[in-house]
């Protein structure tokens, strides 16, 4: 089932997802059940499963030159994803990035997902490799979130790569693209960044997802500003509970993002990380229930590997 479908059925219930990080490699799909497994009772709508591009460095060798080598690679979300919709029946959605990939290679990953029957996207670009300031699209590749919409709508109107392709058969992909209640780092300021998210709207995407935020705030104003640019379709606000005092630094540093002064001063107060995973998780509780009232359609966790904070929030509002 879409994503549409699941919010256009929730009978005014808010539904309740999560994001998944894919495991280092090395790592097998358990540690990605043991996130799982302890959310399936509160029936997740559907479960996010991002992808990382490789971390390169670049070590100087004996003759003066650098080499590149690969120190960190994750499985495959293709495949990741796979296996959580046909262990839990649960629709996932995968995330689809512009850095690191072809265009001919985004079609194929696309391809092998419609075919494993997987029909909800997450369409970004992608954060820069470890240790370049500026984004560089592969040879042949998307430059922006928008270039990648573009090219599942096509797929969607069966227009592949390849012009002189016998019988293509469309796709039916819903598609998701991220929000930013904050603005994105890049953009010059918050107009803007809303004209660009309503550029991917206008280009067929069907919901928006949000970065994480710690003031709602922050999210009511946002949806508040999209709907006044004409963007009228599902936004769906992220939320990732606190739980190590060097988030504080971690956080605004890595999404460009504040931290609300009576949550920094509650983190400071903890002798340890226990009692910030507490006062994570009673923030995270308060904000749900804000948004719960206010009417939004889902809660999004983004889980980072554990789940058992988003337990006890979960169990909470739900």
């Amino acid at each position: 089932m879409k994503v549409t479908e699941h919010i256009a059925r929730r009978n005014g219930k808010t539904l309740f997802t999560l994001e998944l990080l894919p495991p280092l490699k090395g790592e097998n799909i358990e540690a990605i059940n043991q996130t799982i497994d302890p959310l399936i009772e509160f029936n997740p709508a559907f479960i996010d499963v991002t992808y990382h591009r490789e971390e390169i460095v670049y070590k100087q060798r004996e003759d003066g030159l650098l080499e590149r080598r690969t120190i960190r690679k994750r499985p495959g979300t293709v495949g990741i994803s796979a296996a959580i919709k046909y262990k839990y029946n649960i629709d996932v959605v995968p995330h689809i990035i512009c850095g690191g990939f072809s265009r001919e290679e985004t079609e194929n990953a696309l391809i092998d997902l419609y075919f494993l029957g997987i029909d909800n996207l997450l369409l970004i670009r992608g954060d820069n490799p470890v240790g370049e300031k500026v984004f560089k699209p592969e040879k042949e590749g998307n430059a922006h979130a928008i270039d990648l919409v573009k090219q599942v709508i096509d797929l969607n109107n069966g227009i592949y790569l390849e012009e002189e392709l016998i019988n293509p058969i469309p796709t039916d992909f819903c598609i998701g693209i991220a929000g930013y209640p904050e603005k994105h780092v890049e953009s010059p300021n918050m107009i803007t960044d809303i004209a660009h998210l309503k550029e991917k709207v206008d280009a067929g995407a069907d919901y928006i997802v949000t970065q994480m935020f710690f003031d709602n705030r922050k999210f009511f104003k946002f949806e508040k500003a999209c709907r006044e640019a004409g963007i009228h379709i599902p936004i769906i606000p992220g939320l990732k509970p606190l739980s190590l005092k060097s988030q504080l630094s971690v956080l605004p540093k890595t999404f460009a993002i504040d931290l609300p002064e009576d949550l920094v001063l509650e983190v400071e107060k903890c002798a340890d990380n226990q009692q910030v995973r507490q006062v994570g998780v009673e923030w995270a509780i308060q904000q749900s229930r804000e948004l719960i009232k206010f009417g939004v359609p889902v809660l999004h966790f983004y889980s980072m590997g554990k789940s058992d904070n988003i337990r006890k929030i979960v169990q909470e509002v739900y």
